[in-house]
């Protein structure tokens, strides 16, 4: 059996540059933060959303980075379920002012075919009616199967079907690990 080739394609700098970049784009789209949450998509979205809201407390004080910042988990809401695909639920934690008449942005580490976020939007109206939902990732690697597209992408990256992206971060993977994107290359099956 063959190790997949793998290439850095984001470092930690340029992931701290475009989640910068990111934050800005979000304050300016929505016209500052007011009525403005971030909801994680576990596992990578989570921190991802954690460190956006930093961020936006440091462009705009207003912000608050404890309040505007949950998770949203999504597990039964995946179409994927009755593939026998086992997943963990995670905690679903909305801020107390909840998602009602707010703008909502989804954040995740990968946008590939589009159905995670459709089972986010599902489990998002699940639990109250935003003004707007808005979707920021970190890479956007093509192949949508959905009509579904990501308003703020820290690096678009096409690839082949035959490769995969996969973001690590020091919070998510362990000490040892760097934050990183790496593309992955399966090389042809056996």
């Amino acid at each position: 059996m063959t190790t997949p080739e793998t290439s850095q394609v984001m470092s930690a700098p340029d992931m701290e540059r475009a989640l910068t970049r990111i934050a800005h784009e979000i304050v300016e789209a929505h016209r500052g933060v007011d009525g403005l949450l971030l909801l994680g998509i576990p596992r990578r979205g989570v921190p991802l959303a954690r460190r956006l809201g930093e961020r936006l407390a440091r462009i705009d004080g207003a912000f608050d980075p404890v309040r505007g910042v949950g998770s949203l988990d999504i597990t039964m809401y995946r179409d994927d379920l009755r593939t026998g695909s086992a997943r963990t639920p995670e905690p679903t934690r909305v801020p107390e002012a909840g998602v009602d008449d707010a703008t909502v942005v989804l954040v995740d580490d990968v946008l590939y075919s589009g159905r995670t976020v459709r089972a986010a939007l599902d489990a998002l109206s699940a639990l109250g009616r935003p003004r707007a939902v808005r979707l920021a990732v970190l890479v956007d690697r093509g192949h949508r199967e959905l009509p579904i597209r990501a308003d703020h992408v820290g690096k678009n990256l096409p690839t082949s079907r035959d490769e995969r992206v996969s973001v690590r971060l020091a919070d998510v993977d362990g000490v040892a690990a760097e934050d990183e994107a790496v593309l992955i290359e399966r090389g042809p099956r056996p």
